[in-house]
């Protein structure tokens, strides 16, 4: 990993998704996210401080079953069992990592059963088949109700979604709206707006998906999507306590092992890894598991509440925790109000100067009802439910907005 080239402040933000409308004036302005500052209102939770064994990790314990003789297409079979749960200490325990890893401490033993995961993200091919099968609209391509926004004129109820627009010159990081954008039209089909579309882009991630969205496709798949540990143990490879899906080194080799941001943030991604911006999938190697871009590129969904405590809560059980599904209600304490689900993985946009959330035990969080043009999904599947699936054929045309 590159050393940090700047802090911010003393904190460090990091994207969690709001998708609101607010009426500056008569000048509208559609305020799409929100980062959060790590403040000093945050220091009474436990997982602010690294506990003195924070960086204590245990082997991985594989269960040793046989795999299922068939594999679901474009799917890995993940063994599951008994695992260190958490963020390890980033290189050269620079500030912004170690801002990173607040809410992923303290290390805890967790077990998962074995399941199978997409081994890439869900692509825009895949999505147009969902979307062509069952008439679906995604949360970003519906006008947003006058109830969920209340006080903000007619005019400004329109569709669309959040996308990251670099500024032409370079800005103090304590500001995000100076590259954060709502555009009017943009979604899943426009990524950038409706000047823009993803001709010659089926392989990338879909991307501007919601989470009610990525449900909707992983139950009409006869899927669902990964519970938090499910995904971390996946993410990990078989690996323990390691620092990215691949082990300590950042490049090992010197080979670019994800996408992310390379040169000053947000002005200019050089695009030194091959791509500046998103990538088409599976153009970094695999994990352990065969999972490609488990770091970067794009944000995941995860099914789990995102609640900042919930490590310290699972900690205090002393025992290893099976299967946890997250806690039963969100909680953010910067926004008490959202509800908000873990996101994972890190984004092209992530950087050593802003966000190191690719690093494999970190966490994010996003509103539910946000989508944005650096944030998909991938969908996991029981064995037990493995036998040569059917997709549902049920039409889904009449989604309700997530309240």
């Amino acid at each position: 990993m590159h050393a940090p080239k700047h802090t911010k402040n003393g904190s460090v933000s990091w994207f969690k998704g709001r998708r609101t409308l607010i009426l500056v004036g008569v000048v509208w302005t559609a305020v799409a996210i929100r980062w959060t500052l790590h403040s000093p209102l945050q220091v009474a939770l436990s997982v602010t401080k690294p506990s003195p064994t924070a960086s204590v990790f245990l082997p991985t314990i594989s269960n040793r079953n046989n795999p299922p003789l068939e594999t679901p297409k474009g799917m890995a079979w993940i063994p599951g069992g008994e695992f260190s749960m958490g963020a390890q200490d980033p290189p050269y325990m620079d500030e912004v990592g170690m801002q990173a890893t607040k809410d992923a401490r303290p290390i805890h033993r967790v077990y998962v059963d074995g399941f199978f995961m997409d081994k890439t993200d869900v692509t825009n091919e895949e999505f147009a088949k969902f979307v062509h099968a069952t008439g679906y609209t995604t949360i970003a391509e519906r006008k947003p109700q006058a109830k969920d926004y209340p006080g903000a004129p007619p005019e400004n109820l329109v569709a669309g979604s959040v996308v990251f627009v670099p500024p032409d010159h370079p800005v103090p990081l304590n500001n995000h709206f100076q590259w954060w954008t709502y555009i009017r039209g943009a979604n899943w089909r426009h990524p950038f707006g409706p000047n823009s579309d993803i001709r010659h882009k089926q392989n990338y991630p879909v991307v501007h998906v919601a989470y009610e969205d990525a449900e909707a496709y992983a139950t009409w798949a006869g899927k669902r999507l990964p519970t938090e540990a499910e995904w971390e143990f996946a993410a990990r490879g078989g690996l323990s306590g390691k620092v990215f899906p691949w082990g300590d080194e950042f490049r090992p080799n010197s080979t670019w092992m994800a996408n992310t941001h390379q040169g000053p943030f947000p002005i200019n991604d050089a695009g030194e890894d091959g791509y500046a911006g998103i990538s088409p999938v599976s153009q970094y190697p695999a994990n352990g598991y065969g999972l490609y871009d488990i770091a970067g590129n794009v944000w995941q969904w995860t099914s789990d509440w995102y609640r900042a405590d919930y490590y310290a809560q699972l900690a205090t059980i002393g025992r290893v925790t099976h299967n946890p599904q997250g806690p039963e209600s969100p909680y953010d304490p910067a926004e008490p109000r959202e509800r908000k689900r873990v996101l994972r993985g890190g984004s092209f946009l992530c950087t050593d100067q802003y966000c190191s959330r690719y690093m494999v035990g970190t966490r994010g969080k996003g509103e539910i009802s946000t989508g944005t043009n650096h944030l998909g999904f991938r969908c996991v599947e029981d064995r037990s439910l493995a036998a040569p699936t059917q997709q549902l054929a049920i039409p889904i045309r009449t989604a309700t907005r997530n309240q």
